[in-house]
């Protein structure tokens, strides 16, 4: 993994790593997993573009103008190529960019972890809201996403939107499109 990112990435990844774990510890989750997601979540960060679309190619708009949104699925990708088989890991990889697809706590306290951890000097509320109670963390993550995105006027992936109207606290609401 450190010779895939530039140092300043590697310093994330572990911070990452670390977090997710300790959320998924908190959660009576699967620790080790958590932690392997995170190492593995931006193994496609530093890629360029044109590496990010051959490996995973767009599914919409989004991907076509803005490779980067890409990375989750890169990372997928190779991982898979070079033997990786376990689908919780992978899935938690490929969904941190976008959000948790379901199913996966896994996927939830790396996609927390990401957004959140303290390097990134934001979101400490959902860091620690997520050591008592993933699913209110997961549903603060994804709307901060969304509602960061759309304040700056940038178009929001299908993928994470489709996270966002999946969410219980959105169910009686217009969410944004």
């Amino acid at each position: 993994m450190r010779l895939m990112v530039k140092p300043r990435r590697y310093e994330h990844v572990l911070r990452v790593a670390e977090l997710a774990a300790q959320i998924a510890r908190a959660n009576g989750l699967d620790d080790m997993r958590a932690y392997a997601a995170g190492v593995l979540h931006d193994i496609a960060r530093d890629l360029p573009d044109h590496e990010l679309l051959r490996l995973a190619p767009p599914e919409c708009d989004i991907d076509a103008a803005h490779p980067l949104a890409l990375h989750g699925r890169a990372a997928r990708t190779l991982l898979e190529r070079w033997g990786y088989q376990d689908q919780v890991v992978l899935d938690a990889v490929e969904d941190h960019t976008t959000g948790p697809r379901g199913g996966n706590p896994v996927s939830s306290c790396v996609y927390i972890a990401d957004v959140s951890e303290p390097g990134r000097g934001v979101n400490a509320d959902i860091r620690e809201l997520a050591l008592t109670d993933l699913t209110a963390a997961l549903e603060r993550a994804i709307v901060s996403k969304v509602t960061y995105l759309q304040g700056r006027g940038i178009q929001v992936h299908p993928r994470t939107l489709k996270a966002y109207h999946a969410l219980p606290c959105n169910a009686h609401l217009a969410c944004p499109t």
